[in-house]
Order: C-alpha cells, then structure tokens, then sequence
C-alpha cells in the first residue's frame, strides 16, 4: 500500500508539537512491513528533522494553492494520505484521506498563535467562530485521527464528524531505564532543588499567572520559564509578583531541557485547557514528577502518577508543590511517573494510524 504523510508542518531547526508529532509518527510507520511510505514536504529544509525517506515536494500549508494542493499530491499515486492536520486541501483528490485533529481549545480560547501570517490569523478567527466550518473540512475526509481519548469525546460531543476517529496518541523519546532510576536514587537532593520547570508558550489558555503567584508563596524556589517570551510577557509575568524568582531561558536546546529535567523537582504546567500535553511525558520519562491542572487530558496522560490542583488555584498548587519537599513521597512519585510515560509510544501511535490506513483501502493489515 502507498502510503503518504503529509510533513509540510515540520519545523526548521527545532521542533515544536506537531513537527515533533510527524517526526514521530513517522520514523516508526517507516518500520512497518508492507507499507510504501512517502514523506510529503513543502521546504527541503525540512528532511534534516525527519527520517531518511522518499519524498515529494508540494506547495505549503499556508500558500493560497492550498484548497488545490490535493492535485500536486495526486502526482505520487498514494493510496491514502494522512495529514496531522485538519486543513489539507481536499478538492480533486484521488486518494483515501485522513485528517488530524489535535485538539479543540481555540474555539474557547480564540487567541491564534503570533507567528502565522497576518491573513491566516484572521482566517484562523474566523473559522473559530463556528463549529461547522470543523464539520466541513473533516467531512471531506475519510477518516480523522486525534492524539487523546479526551479529544475524541469531545469530537463526539460536538457532532463534529460522520467519519471514523481513531486516537494516536502523542509521544516522546524517552530515555533509558538508567536516568529514570538515577531520578529516583536522588530524591533528597531533587526533593531539595526547589526548582519548577514549565515548558510551554505563555498564550492565555496557558494560564502561566496562577504558576508565578504559586511561586511567590514557595519560599526558596525558582520557576524556569524556558520558551521564548516577549518583553512584553516578561513585563506582566514579573508584575504579578515581583517576589516571585523566575528565570527567563528564552528557549533552550533538547539537550539544554533534559538537563534541566534531571535536576528540577518538578515540571509545572496550569494550564486551563490541552489537547494533550507533550511536556508532562518528557517529564515523567525522565523520572520528573508533574504537578498539573486538574483537567480531563492532563488526568489521562498523568494518571496515578501526577499531582493535581484546580488550574486558577495558586495557593492549591503551592501547598501540592510543596508535598515533593519530602524525598519519600518525591521518590514514589518520580518511580510512578517513568512506568506511566511507557504508556506512550511513537510505535504505538504509529501500528494505530497503519491499521487506519490499511482499513480505508479495505487490505489485510499490516505486519
């Protein structure tokens, strides 16, 4: 079966979630006997963040011959296409497709993200305004994938599509077995750290405010902002606590965020609203207890294992940081977190969209 993944969101030079996500998915689809894979990407740039595959070269996601794209795709004869988006153009196409839903939060948080072009952000909140345009675009699809069972109701609650929505469930690479038990062998000194960590933009649903007046009621701890932040964030972020000890990393390499990982107490994130939450794997794969906001996502990908406060609560997350302080309750937890992160897998993510595949071209599945 011809096979082709839609890569055009890949990032250069780093990636973000859902060039992290493609990247992900498909090195191990690459894996699966019985599939002839082709990567399809707009900038050549991008291969040097992705396996080594065949490709095709395509407009981009954001060009005006998007609505058309699906006739330059047509020239590689796939059987079925899968975009990790929602917004594939669709008109002409001679494939099987499906489009990717990751989550829903901006039709309640309607802010578009700063870095897309001026007329995609008016698009983007026009398109927010009402559910049906959604309906449409995954409509025209044959089938939808989303990375969370959370995402899925939600899909269902709203009536979003007639089609079949598999989940394939968001990653990361986690490390050995060694740095997981290195965390847990010191729980006085990570229990001592009094070093939070958030990874994560500082947009409105992020609610990054409630982890600074948290801060400023931790005595001795320091929050490690480590995305990129305007001044303008930095500004208001310090303005709510000027007490408060916040360290700005202006963003951080790979190796830069895991070594921080191994040396914090904990990774912190309240925010108000995720479709799934990419940094709380990173953490408890690294044997790093998460302390989070109490949302249905965050419930799934944390499980057991994580700590939780009401999002808006600052004095809530205070008092449930402060339970780490403690080295037993630190070691139980960082020895939880690694056993749930195995939960999540590129493999499994990647057999779950395979199966997808297989099934709209009606073939045995794959090995």
């Amino acid at each position: 079966m011809k096979l082709a993944f839609d890569c055009r969101y890949t990032r250069i030079g780093r990636h973000d979630g859902i060039s992290r996500y493609t990247a992900g998915v498909v090195g191990e689809l690459a894996k699966i006997d019985g599939l002839d894979l082709t990567m399809i990407i707009s900038d050549e740039r991008q291969l040097t963040m992705l396996p080594d595959l065949p490709w095709i070269k395509v407009s981009g996601p954001t060009s005006v011959r998007e609505p058309l794209v699906a006739r330059q795709v047509n020239r590689a004869h796939p059987d079925v296409v899968i975009s990790p988006m929602q917004t594939m153009g669709t008109a002409g196409r001679r494939y099987r497709l499906a489009l990717t839903v990751h989550d829903l939060i901006y039709y309640s948080n309607p802010e578009p993200p700063h870095d897309l072009p001026a007329f995609v952000r008016v698009l983007w909140r026009l398109y927010h305004k009402a559910w049906w345009p959604q309906r449409m675009l995954l409509n025209r699809a044959d089938a939808v994938v989303t990375v969370s069972e959370t995402t899925r109701g939600l899909i269902a609650e709203h009536h979003l599509t007639k089609r079949p929505v598999v989940v394939a469930r968001n990653a990361a690479d986690l490390p050995g077995p060694a740095e997981a038990s290195a965390a847990a062998d010191a729980a006085d000194t990570r229990a001592g750290a009094k070093s939070l960590l958030y990874m994560g933009s500082f947009m409105p649903y992020k609610n990054v405010e409630t982890l600074v007046r948290a801060v400023g009621d931790l005595p001795g701890y320091t929050l490690h902002l480590l995305s990129r932040a305007t001044d303008a964030d930095k500004r208001r972020l310090q303005a709510i606590d000027p007490a408060a000890r916040l360290v700005f990393h202006d963003g951080v390499s790979d190796e830069e965020y895991h070594a921080l990982l191994q040396q914090a107490t904990a990774l912190v994130t309240a925010s108000l609203d995720e479709g799934f939450g990419i940094p709380l794997v990173e953490s408890m794969g690294y044997g790093t207890p998460v302390v989070v906001s109490d949302i249905p996502v965050f419930r799934e990908i944390g499980g057991e294992a994580a700590l939780y406060a009401p999002a808006r609560d600052a004095a809530r997350f205070a008092s449930t940081v402060a339970r780490l302080e403690e080295p037993a309750e630190w070691r139980r937890r960082s020895i939880a977190s690694r056993t749930q992160a195995e939960e999540f897998s590129w493999a499994a993510s990647a057999r779950a969209i395979a199966e997808l595949a297989i099934g709209l071209t009606g073939r045995s599945a794959p090995r």
